[in-house]
């Protein structure tokens, strides 16, 4: 506990992690005040509205990086491993406090989000309301993504150890690489539902109505996807690990 509270003080003691979750917060109100006001909400779906929350994981793994590469960046990581020689022990307490604030930026943004579009939708297209497990799974289901971003996140800033390189990697990776791969013929479309990112977003997707039709047909399910997307944070944060133990600091 006293080293999580010690990577708690120092991941707060600058103002990117503030300005981070402001723009979080942006996001996800913008797109929920977005879809609950056009045309009276006609288009307030969960899975639409909900899209400006998985614009903020985006920005929460910039955040999980910054908390990993800035040490590098100043040189602080050395006075780090010298006051704490067992450096799995500090690789373990940054993920472990990013993946628990994570899951409470998640869920708390996608709660909001939800209830400002349901308050703002005067005719929404679905029945807005949390009744059962599917419902349930479309807004809280934000909190695991953001957990095991922020572990992803963690990973590939240990790896790189470089602000630009472990950023760039981190957008363009959801954003860009897994979409390409989609394109390539015969082996994308197969493929490229299984990616990570791809498969997390089967975490909050609806099982029926109108917003499957946004979906990729096969695939994994809501289980396989978050089992795929866990399994990519587990991988990267062992190898993470290894390459720690083993590079200078």
């Amino acid at each position: 506990m006293t080293l999580l509270n010690v990577e708690r003080i120092k991941l707060f003691s600058t103002r990117s992690p503030y300005w981070c979750l402001a723009a979080i917060a942006v996001a996800a109100l913008g797109f929920a005040t977005l879809f609950g006001l056009v045309e009276n909400g006609d288009a307030a779906i969960p899975y639409l509205f909900l899209r400006g929350v998985g614009l903020g994981m985006s920005i929460f793994m910039v955040l999980a990086a910054l908390a990993v590469t800035t040490e590098y960046r100043f040189g602080t990581i050395r006075n780090t491993f010298l006051g704490v020689p067992r450096r799995p022990k500090v690789l373990l307490a940054k993920t472990v406090l990013l993946a628990l604030l994570g899951a409470v930026v998640g869920i708390v943004a996608a709660v909001a989000s939800y209830f400002l579009a349901k308050g703002l939708a005067k005719n929404p297209p679905v029945p807005l309301e949390l009744t059962t497990w599917d419902d349930w799974r479309q807004v809280v289901g934000y909190g695991a993504i953001f957990a095991i971003a922020a572990v992803i996140a963690v990973s590939v800033g240990t790896i790189v150890r470089q602000s630009a390189g472990a950023i760039a990697i981190l957008l363009l990776w959801p954003l860009i690489l897994e979409s390409l791969f989609t394109l390539i013929p015969t082996v994308g479309p197969k493929v490229g539902p299984w990616l990570p990112f791809a498969a997390s977003d089967k975490i909050i997707a609806p099982t029926t109505g109108v917003a499957n039709l946004f979906q990729p047909s096969g695939g994994p399910d809501a289980l396989q996807g978050l089992l795929v997307f866990a399994g990519t944070g587990l991988v990267l944060w062992l190898i993470a690990l290894l390459l720690l133990q083993k590079r200078d600091a």
